[in-house]
């Protein structure tokens, strides 16, 4: 019978400091889930303002390309006017 006793109160022991460890452990891994998290947010914003960027440095391609072609139509000279081929 004490033997019993004291195998119950040795494995209630051995309970008690494993739910202690796992506690910590579960603590650890909450820490390490919010790192992960924050710099999920951190790549999600860098990526959304990356997106950004390319859009307007496309957009300013556009315009400079149109303002080239604008300036060059002005230096043509004007064309002569067809011939009637009547």
């Amino acid at each position: 019978m004490w033997k019993q006793l004291f195998e119950l109160l040795q494995g209630a022991l051995f309970i008690g400091r494993d739910v202690v460890h796992l506690r910590r452990e579960v603590e650890q891994l909450r820490k390490e889930m919010n790192e992960v998290h924050r710099a999920l947010n951190q790549i999600a914003h860098s990526f959304e303002h990356l997106s950004e960027r390319e859009r307007l440095e496309r957009e300013k391609w556009v315009l400079q390309l149109e303002n080239s072609i604008l300036r060059l139509e002005r230096r043509l000279p004007l064309g002569k006017p067809p011939k009637d081929r009547s």
